[in-house]
């Protein structure tokens, strides 16, 4: 039993250390708008002018980035599970092989976005404009596409397994 205590210590010490919130990674993405590999899991980035800003394979699960300008910006292989991107501008980013299970990208501007063999499997998409959005080998499985525009998007090798499309306007 004390065995057994020991390790779920230990467990939920390593846990915390791997996905705990660093500030001077903030403070260097505020900076800089370059955080590659950082650590923002919960972070508060509503309305963040991130335009252009390079975060290629930081951690930020949770975050809150409603309404942020990260058009252009480089998220490849960004952890965004869970991440609150609603109303938020992600045009021409490139989000390839990002994880972006469960969020919400709720009336995003995704036009253009870069988003192939990208997890978005149960992510909120409705009403989000996805025009010309290269979805190719994308997860999708489970995610709400309600109301959104996918015209001129790639969804070429895409699961859709489960998704809602109620009232979309689909590719040509």
């Amino acid at each position: 039993m004390k065995h057994l205590t020991l390790l779920i210590a230990f467990l939920m010490t390593i846990g915390s250390q791997v996905n705990a919130f660093d500030p001077a990674d903030l403070q260097r993405l505020m900076d800089t708008k370059k955080c590659s590999r950082c650590s923002l899991t919960d972070t508060d980035l509503y309305r963040a002018d991130l335009e252009g800003a390079n975060m290629a394979g930081a951690n930020m699960e949770g975050a809150n980035m409603a309404g942020a300008n990260l058009a252009g910006a480089y998220l490849r292989g960004a952890n965004l599970v869970g991440t609150h991107l609603s109303g938020s501008n992600l045009e021409g980013a490139y989000l390839s092989i990002a994880n972006l299970n469960r969020a919400n990208l709720n009336g995003a501007n995704l036009n253009d976005a870069y988003l192939r063999g990208a997890n978005l499997e149960g992510a909120d998409l409705e009403g989000a404009i996805l025009k010309g959005a290269n979805l190719i080998g994308a997860n999708l499985t489970g995610a709400n596409l309600s109301a959104a525009l996918l015209e001129g998007a790639d969804l070429n090798g895409a699961r859709t397994n489960g998704s809602i499309f109620c009232n979309t306007i689909m590719p040509n």
